[in-house]
């Protein structure tokens, strides 16, 4: 996503995320105190802040970064605890609610905890147990993008912690706001949602609205996984948003 945007930008993995390190705490606020101290540490002045499903990019408005980061509700709660510290907010295929993860989810941990049980040798291989979760190649792609070789073996595991997101699955439906009076963010602010994905339901819009005042919709054909469903029509959207 970052070679689509045309403004420095960074993409940050969040704790239990990518690259950075493991965390038995995998909350929202936890999070964001990650995403804070990122934008503190490296100067980042009004960064637009991008996140997708659960987890936050930092894009620049001139003269900063933006900042991009792993998850929606991690970024709306920056934006709601913090909103001095950003420019705007992109947030993909959520909303400030709490609600149940799609089951998906849960499938796709267990057989990820299979693929690591079978000691795999090749991606391949991989690729075959997660079929039995997830008949999209492309959602199957983007979960192989975390398999990596073991030092000094010549099997594969997951960069991530599966046991530890396992653990928090159960919470990572909730939203840490419950009321639009307490908490507001006044600037701008874009919602794209995947008109496949249950997720930005109608019915939350109003409450997007109390929360993000200034908020505009996107609507996107795809399912929940809307970058990489369908990279292009996100690209538009991004770009023809303010």
């Amino acid at each position: 996503m970052r070679n689509t945007v045309d403004k420095p930008s960074a993409a940050q993995d969040l704790r239990n995320h990518g690259d950075s390190p493991a965390h038995p705490k995998h909350d929202y606020i936890s999070m964001a105190d990650d995403v804070e101290g990122f934008i503190g540490e490296h100067g980042l002045v009004n960064p637009t802040l991008i996140g997708h499903s659960m987890c936050a990019l930092l894009a620049s408005i001139t003269p900063s970064l933006n900042n991009q980061t792993r998850g929606a509700k991690t970024a709306m709660t920056v934006a709601l605890r913090s909103p001095d510290l950003l420019g705007n907010l992109v947030s993909v295929d959520n909303a400030p609610i709490d609600a149940t993860l799609n089951s998906d989810f849960g499938k796709y941990i267990q057989g990820m905890k299979k693929v690591e049980n079978a000691n795999v040798k090749k991606q391949s291989e991989a690729d075959d147990i997660l079929r039995g979760c997830e008949d999209s190649l492309v959602i199957r792609q983007f979960l192989l993008t975390n398999l990596i070789r073991s030092s000094g073996s010549n099997t594969f595991k997951f960069r991530i912690p599966i046991q530890i997101l396992a653990a928090a699955l159960d919470n990572m439906g909730d939203f840490p706001f419950r009321d639009p009076d307490d908490a507001r963010f006044e600037k701008p602010a874009l919602f794209v949602r995947g008109t496949k994905s249950h997720y930005v339901a109608d019915e939350a819009l109003p409450l997007i609205g109390r929360f993000f005042p200034r908020f505009e919709l996107r609507d996107i054909e795809s399912g929940h996984w809307v970058i990489s469903e369908n990279p292009e029509a996100f690209r538009k959207g991004m770009f023809d948003h303010p």
